[in-house]
Order: structure tokens, then sequence, then C-alpha cells
């Protein structure tokens, strides 16, 4: 049976992949989306950034039809311009508009935007219903299990929100106060998902990282999709090794080195096709230590990589790597 959001039909367990600041944008999802996977966002958008018509927002509105479906994210704290924001969003013309109330960072939660709505569940239930009626769109919310072990209200917050007219929810299985560390809790957003007054799909997300792991936690916890984050960096591959290992029951061979330089090749050259040369190949020096990982005697490689301002230079290297390595990376 396949998960729909509104119209989206994403088929029978789709992945997802998580709004990641400084990674998701356009040529890495790219990338991903060349690998299999069936939803994505855009990096987290400021909802001042946005009426405030700010270069570095309004440039993370763009959205290319090889992405399709592809869903707008928006932050912010003042439910007037989370309204007015979700209105210039729309015009992007993204298949849904998605809201973040999970990022845990001080700058985004100290700011009493993203992870901070855990701590006023009506003023969450507020924003969202004006997020929904901002859009013709359907709205998605990713978030949390709750601000800190002491407030895990997911449970209230997915009902909630469902009442207002969210779509389907993604929540990651840390509270804020985890930030990133310790291991993700997923038995919480099975009893979302188990809860009968709740109809949209539910999608877990953390610490899925391997094709065995997207398949227990499958069975396990009984959501109708998972969402990769961390893990996809450096490894878009990872979406079609899941789908493989769900369809077989076996693993996929790795990436050899030749699709590790052809993928990290074409990251590259979408990168300066959309920022231009000179930020493209700046921004793309913090993912060359992620395509290489397990490459003996790397840093060599990344040392030369960050310094160079050329493609061409930096094909040579990649080139380089190419011909000294002909093994699968384990």
């Amino acid at each position: 049976m396949s998960v729909k959001i509104g119209n989206i039909d994403l088929g029978e367990f789709p992945l997802l992949l998580a709004p990641m600041e400084d990674v998701s944008d356009p040529p890495f999802r790219y990338v991903c989306k060349q690998n299999g996977v069936d939803l994505m966002y855009t990096e987290f958008i400021s909802s001042e950034g946005l009426i405030r018509d700010a270069a570095k927002s309004r440039q993370k509105l763009d959205v290319f039809e090889y992405e399709r479906p592809i869903g707008i994210q928006i932050f912010g704290s003042d439910i007037d311009h989370m309204f007015e924001a979700t209105e210039i969003a729309t015009q992007a013309n993204p298949d849904l508009i998605d809201i973040n109330y999970g990022c845990p960072v001080k700058n985004v939660a100290c700011r009493g935007a993203g992870s901070a709505l855990l701590q006023d569940i009506d003023k969450m239930v507020a924003m969202t219903a004006a997020v929904v009626k901002a859009t013709h769109l359907p709205v998605t919310v990713k978030t949390r299990l709750g601000w800190d072990d002491n407030t895990k209200n997911i449970y209230e917050v997915a009902e909630r929100l469902q009442d207002v007219g969210i779509q389907a929810l993604s929540i990651h299985g840390r509270t804020r106060a985890q930030m990133y560390k310790g291991e993700a809790d997923w038995t919480l957003i099975k009893e979302v998902k188990k809860n009968p007054r709740i109809k949209i799909p539910i999608f877990g997300n953390g610490d899925v990282d391997s094709p065995i792991k997207a398949a227990d936690w499958r069975l396990e916890y009984e959501v109708d999709g998972i969402m990769i984050g961390r893990a996809a960096i450096g490894y878009p591959w990872i979406f079609r090794e899941i789908k493989h290992f769900f369809e077989t029951g076996k693993h996929l061979e790795g990436p050899t080195i030749d699709e590790r330089v052809d993928v990290c090749l074409t990251h590259l050259q979408k990168s300066v096709e959309w920022k231009g040369q000179k930020t493209g190949i700046f921004e793309m020096r913090r993912h060359y230590s992620n395509y290489f990982k397990g490459v003996p005697n790397f840093k060599e490689y990344r040392m030369k990589l960050v310094s160079l301002e050329t493609i061409e230079d930096i094909e040579e290297v990649l080139n380089d790597i190419r011909n000294k390595f002909d093994t699968v990376l384990v």
C-alpha cells in the first residue's frame, strides 16, 4: 500500500533525505536523487530571511524538476512571519512545505525557533495552523521527542498537529537536550505510529546508517518510511543499498573508486553550476573526506583538494585517486 502525503504518492516504504544545513543543497540533492531517494527537502530557511528578501535565504528556495517530490523547509519564532514566509515559499512551487520544530542548535533554539517550540506546544499548534492556512500545498513537520527527558511530549504533539492539518510527521528519536549525542530512541516513534488517532504518515529519523538497520527498524517500529541524514553525507549510495536489501534480502556491493570519483565530480560540477566557481569549489571542500572514507593516506589528497581553486586541477587529483586505487572500499 502506497504512502501518500496529500496527492503525492511516495511508494510502499519511502526513504527520505533529511534537511541538513550546509549539506542538503541542490548539488547534494542531485546525487541523492540519482541513487533512489524518494522525498527530499531543502536546507531549512529562515522565515525572517525570506520576508526581508535576504539573498542567502532566497537562493535556498531554488528547486528543480528532477528533484520532485521536493519540500521547502522553513523555521521561525513569529507566527505572522511564518505565515508570510509560507506564502513566499509556496510561490517557488515546491510539492510541499515543511516546518522545522527539531533544530537543536543554540542560535536557532535560543531565538525561540526550531526545537524551542517543543517548550510551548500551544504556540507550536498556532504556528502550524497559520502555515497550513497560508498555502494550498501539503504541510509536514519535522521535530524531536521533546525538549528533554522530562518533557517527551511527542504523543501530544502528533495528535494536535494532525488536528490542525499537517499531512505527515517526521520524528527524530532524540530530545533537544541530547543534541546529536547518545542513541536515538525509536520506541516513542512507534507509540505515535500505533496511536489509533493518528492517520497521517509517520517517518522515523535518527541513526539509520545501514541496510540491515533500516530493515530491522522498519519491522520493529512499524513506521511508514525512514528519513536519513548524516549517513548520506558523502555516501548517497545508502538509498540504493537499502532499497536493494528490501527487495532481495542481499547486500549490494559498495561503490567502487570509479563510482566515488564520478559522483564526487558530478557533485562538484553541480555545485559550481549553482553557486558559481569560487563559492561552488569552496563549499565542496567539506565533502571530500566523506566521499573517500577508507582510502589509505587520504589526508595527502584532501590537503591538495581543499587548496585548489579550479575545476581542472581538482579533476586531475580526483583522477589520480581513480588511477591509484581499484578496489571497493569497506
